[in-house]
C-alpha cells in the first residue's frame, strides 16, 4: 500500500451526500436479485401515507430498520427492502379536503377521485426524494401504491378468498360511524379521548307516582330514549321496576326494568337507555329487545323524531334541548364529570353509532387463536405483545372493512337490483372497479339481469395489511412469495400495534395458517421539546429536511439511535452536533491514519496494537449481536465509545512515536496494520448508521486496496469476529497502561503545561515489570526521559 492516500481538504458533507445518494440509485447498490442464490432476508417496510411529507417520525422509524437493512446485506443476506406509498382512503381524502377546504362529497365522485391522484402525484415525487435524501436504501425497482393495480388485485383476491371461506359477512348491525367523514369505522379506527362534561340530572315524571332523576351527559338523546333501568339489589328503586315513565318534553312513555350491570353509585342510580349513545346502549338495547329508535343521521343531524329539533347539529342540539329543560326547571342540578369517549383516529370528530349495512370480517370468534398466533412472532422488545395481547382481548365489533369514501380499493361486488344478492367476482377477473367494470354474470340465480355495483371501497387497512403478500406478489401466485413467506421482519411504531400488526397477523392466519413474519421490531415516538409526542395534527413536527440542511443526513441518522427501540426519544439538538462532531472526527482520522496505514500484516503484533485489537473484536462481537437482536441503538453508543476514546484520545496518540521516529520497521509495521485494520472495522461497523461519510472514506482510502471487489462499502463484508485476537490479559495491562498515560495528562493540565512537557515518571517496581512491553509506547506518548521504579509519581522536568 501507498505511503499516502489523496483526501480532500475541504469536508463539504452535503455534497458528499448528495454525490453518493446519486452513486446509489445509479449503481443500483440496493437493488434485490431474484437470481442470486444467497440467502434472503425480507422486511415488510412500512408504507408512509401520501397526506403529507414525510416528518421526523418517518425520519426516526426508518432508519432504524435501514440500519438493520444494511448490517444484514454486509452479513451477505440477499436484502429485500421494498417501498410502497399508502395512497389511498381516508388519510388521502382528509388531505386533499383540509387542502382544497372541500369535502368529498361536495364534488362528483370521478372529480374528486381525479383530485386525489393529482395530489398523491405530487405528493409521492416528493416523499421519494425526501425518503432517498434521508439515505435510506430502499429497492425502488419494487415500488408499489395502495391503489396501483397490484395492491387493488391483492385486496380483491384476499376478500374473495376470505368470502370464500365464510369469513366475511354483509350485515345490518350498529356500527360506529363518523358524522363528519361520513362513513363507517372500524373499532381500530376510534381512538379514546379524555374530556370534561358535564353530568345532568333530569327530571322524569313517573305515569303514577313522583318524578324520578336520572343522571345523562347526553340530553340530545332524550328523543331516543326507550329504557330506564335500576339494579334489583337497590332497595330504593325496587318498587319502580315495571312502571312506566314519561321521557320529558318528548313525552314518549318507557318502561322501568332492571339489571345487575346498573353501577347504583353512579348518578342516582338509574339510567336511561338510547339508542344508541355507547356501547352499553347497545348491548342492553339487544339483550332486552328494546325499541328501535335512531334520531342520527349520517351527516350527524337530528332526524323528524326529534321533533322540533329536526335537522339540528347534535351540538346545537343539545344546548337547545339543555335550555327547554332549564326553562322548565326539569334539571335538577348539574355536575362537572371527566369522561373518556371514542374519537374517529383521522379526524378526532367523537363518533357516533347508527345501524348501517356493512361488509364485516370475522374477529371475534377467533380472539384466542390470534393470541396465539401473535405470541409465535419474536417481538422486540419483548414486553411490548401485550399491547397486541391487550387489544385482541378487548376486541367488542368484528372488523367493518367498507367504507363510504371516495378514493379506495373499490369492492368487487355487484347486487342484483330484484333479489339483492351479492354477486363477488372471479378472482380471474381482478383487479376490477365495480363501478367501471360490466359484472361478472350474465344473470342472477332470479333470473333478473340487472345488477348494480357496490360503492363503498375497502378500509385502507384491509390493503394495508397485506403488504407482504403485495410485495411477494401472492395474487399472482409468484415463486416469491412461496420461497419468502413468513418475511423476517416487520418494523413498525406502537401505536399502530392494533391496527397494521394485528390485521397483518389476522390476514396470514385466514389465509395461509401462518405468521406473516418471524420478528417484529417496535419504535417509538419522537418527542417535541414539551414532551409531547409528533404529529401532524398538533402541529409540532419537525421538518427533517430543514434538519438536514442546518446538520447534514448522517448526523441525524446518529440522533435517531440516540434510544432504546420500543421507547420514546425526545429530539435533542445536542445528539445532531453531537454526530456531527463524529463526522468530523473521521475525516481528521482517517487523514492522519490513511497516511500511514498498511494492509501488510507484520509477523508480530506490539503490545499495543494486540490490546486495541483485543478490544475492536469485543466491539465486533457486541455490535453483531445488538443488530442481530434488533437492537440497532446500542451499537451506536459503543462504537462512538471506541471511535473517540479508545481509538483517537488513546491509541493515534500513543502510536504516532511508533509511526514517525521508529526503533524498528517491525514496530512500524505493527501499528501501521493495527491502524489498517482497526479503521476499517470502524467504518463497516459505522457504515449502517452513517452511511455517506463512511462510504467516502472508504471508497477514498480502502476500495483500491481491499480484496473484496465491491462498488460499496455497504456492500462489502461486514467485521468477522475473531476469538482468537481477544487477549484479557494484554487487555489488562494495556489498561493500566492507559491510566498512567492519563495521569500524565492531567498532571501536565493541571501544571498548566503543554502535552509535550518533558516529565519524569516513578512506578512501583511490580507494576514496571508486568507493563514492560508497553514501556516504550508510555515513555513515547507521555515524553518521559526514563521511568525509575519506586511510589508512583509524576514530576516536571
Amino acid at each position: 500500500m501507498k505511503k499516502k492516500a489523496k483526501t480532500k481538504a475541504v469536508l463539504d458533507i452535503h455534497a458528499i451526500e448528495k454525490k453518493w445518494q446519486n452513486y446509489w440509485q445509479k449503481e443500483k447498490i440496493y437493488r434485490f436479485d431474484l437470481k442470486s442464490k444467497k440467502k434472503v432476508f425480507s422486511i415488510d417496510t412500512p408504507p408512509p401515507y401520501i397526506s403529507g411529507r414525510p416528518h421526523m417520525g418517518h425520519a426516526y422509524s426508518y432508519t432504524l430498520f435501514d440500519v438493520i437493512a444494511r448490517f444484514k446485506r454486509m452479513q451477505g443476506f440477499n436484502v429485500l427492502l421494498p417501498i410502497g406509498f399508502d395512497d389511498n382512503g381516508h388519510p388521502t381524502e382528509r388531505y386533499v379536503e383540509k387542502k382544497y377546504n372541500i369535502r368529498s362529497s361536495d364534488l362528483p365522485r370521478e372529480k374528486f377521485i381525479e383530485l386525489c391522484r393529482k395530489e398523491t402525484q405530487i405528493l409521492e415525487k416528493a416523499a421519494k426524494s425526501d425518503l432517498i435524501s434521508f439515505g435510506f436504501g430502499f429497492d425502488w425497482s419494487l415500488f408499489y401504491s395502495t391503489i396501483g393495480d397490484l395492491a387493488i388485485k391483492t385486496a380483491q383476491y384476499s376478500f374473495i378468498d376470505l368470502y370464500k371461506k365464510g369469513l366475511i359477512y354483509r350485515g345490518e348491525e350498529p356500527s360506529l360511524w363518523c358524522t363528519y367523514c361520513k362513513t363507517a369505522l372500524a373499532q381500530a379506527d376510534v381512538e379514546d379521548v379524555e374530556r370534561d362534561t358535564f353530568l345532568y340530572y333530569t327530571k322524569f315524571k313517573l305515569e303514577k307516582g313522583k318524578d324520578i332523576v336520572i343522571a345523562t351527559t347526553r340530553p340530545e338523546f332524550l328523543p331516543a330514549c326507550v329504557g330506564i333501568f335500576v339494579n334489583p339489589s337497590d332497595k330504593k328503586y325496587k318498587k319502580l321496576i315495571g312502571k312506566k315513565a314519561i321521557v320529558p318534553i318528548f313525552e314518549q312513555k318507557v318502561k322501568i326494568m332492571e339489571d345487575k350491570k346498573v353501577d347504583p353509585e353512579f348518578g342516582t342510580g338509574i339510567v336511561m337507555i338510547c339508542t344508541f349513545g355507547d356501547k352499553t346502549d347497545i348491548e342492553w338495547w339487544k339483550k332486552h329487545k328494546l325499541p328501535l329508535k335512531l334520531i342520527i343521521t349520517k351527516e350527524g343531524k337530528l332526524n323528524e323524531l326529534a321533533g322540533k329539533y329536526k335537522t339540528m347539529e347534535l351540538k346545537e342540539a343539545k344546548e337547545k334541548i339543555i335550555q327547554e329543560l332549564r326553562e322548565k326547571n326539569l334539571i335538577e342540578k348539574q355536575e362537572t364529570l371527566h369522561q373518556t369517549v371514542g374519537a374517529c383516529w383521522r379526524c378526532d370528530s367523537p363518533v357516533e353509532f347508527l345501524i348501517t349495512k356493512q361488509w364485516m370480517l370475522k374477529l371475534l370468534e377467533n380472539k384466542d387463536r390470534f393470541i396465539d398466533f401473535g405470541k409465535k412472532v419474536q417481538w422486540h422488545p419483548s414486553y411490548l405483545f401485550s399491547r397486541y395481547r391487550d387489544w385482541a382481548n378487548n376486541l367488542n365489533w368484528d372488523w367493518t372493512i367498507s367504507r363510504q369514501r371516495h378514493y379506495g380499493v373499490p369492492m368487487p361486488v355487484w347486487y342484483c337490483k330484484k333479489c339483492g344478492k351479492e354477486i363477488i367476482a372471479h378472482e380471474k377477473q381482478i383487479p376490477i372497479d365495480s363501478l367501471k367494470d360490466k359484472h361478472p354474470k350474465r344473470r342472477c340465480l332470479c333470473g333478473s339481469t340487472e345488477f348494480e355495483p357496490e360503492k363503498d371501497v375497502f378500509d385502507t387497512w384491509f390493503t394495508s395489511s397485506l403488504t407482504p403478500e403485495i410485495v411477494l406478489q401472492w395474487a399472482n401466485k409468484s415463486k416469491l412469495f412461496e420461497k419468502n413467506f413468513p418475511e423476517d421482519l416487520r418494523p413498525q411504531g406502537y401505536d399502530i400495534i392494533r391496527t397494521w400488526a394485528f390485521y397483518t397477523i389476522v390476514k396470514a392466519f385466514y389465509h395461509f395458517k401462518k405468521i406473516p413474519w418471524k420478528n417484529i421490531m417496535v419504535n417509538g415516538m419522537v418527542l417535541d421539546p414539551k414532551g409531547i409526542a409528533m404529529h401532524k395534527s398538533f402541529g409540532n413536527v419537525i421538518d427533517p429536511v430543514e434538519v438536514i440542511k442546518k446538520h447534514c443526513t448522517d448526523a441525524m441518522r446518529f440522533f435517531t439511535l440516540s434510544g432504546k427501540i420500543g421507547e420514546d426519544i425526545p429530539f435533542q439538538e445536542k445528539e445532531l452536533i453531537a454526530g456531527k462532531k463524529t463526522i468530523i472526527k473521521l475525516w481528521n482520522a482517517a487523514k492522519f491514519s490513511m497516511q500511514h496505514a498498511s494492509n501488510k500484516k507484520p509477523k508480530k503484533l506490539e503490545a499495543f496494537d494486540l490490546w486495541l485489537l483485543s478490544k475492536l473484536n469485543k466491539l465486533i462481537r457486541e455490535c453483531t449481536k445488538s443488530f442481530g437482536s434488533y437492537e440497532p441503538s446500542k451499537p451506536k453508543t459503543v462504537i462512538e465509545n471506541f471511535f473517540w476514546h479508545t481509538f483517537c484520545d488513546n491509541y493515534l496518540e500513543i502510536i504516532k512515536n511508533r509511526l514517525y521516529q521508529p526503533k524498528t520497521n517491525k514496530e512500524k509495521l505493527s501499528a501501521q496494520y493495527a491502524l489498517y485494520t482497526s479503521f476499517l472495522a470502524i467504518l463497516k461497523l459505522l457504515a449502517p448508521i452513517m452511511p455517506h461519510i463512511t462510504e467516502e472514506l472508504y471508497q477514498q482510502h480502502f476500495k483500491k486496496y481491499e480484496k473484496e471487489k465491491v462498488k460499496s462499502i455497504h456492500l462489502s463484508s461486514w467485521p468477522k469476529y475473531n476469538p482468537k485476537l481477544i487477549n484479557e490479559k494484554i487487555e489488562k495491562l494495556g489498561d493500566k497502561a492507559i491510566d498512567i498515560i492519563t495521569k500524565s495528562r492531567q498532571f501536565k493540565a493541571k501544571a498548566q503545561k503543554s502535552l509535550k512537557a518533558e516529565i519524569a515518571l516513578t512506578i512501583e517496581k511490580d507494576k514496571a515489570k508486568e507493563l514492560k512491553d508497553f514501556m516504550q509506547d508510555i515513555k513515547a506518548v507521555t515524553n518521559t526521559r526514563k521511568i525509575k521504579e519506586g511510589k508512583f509519581e509524576i514530576k516536571l522536568l
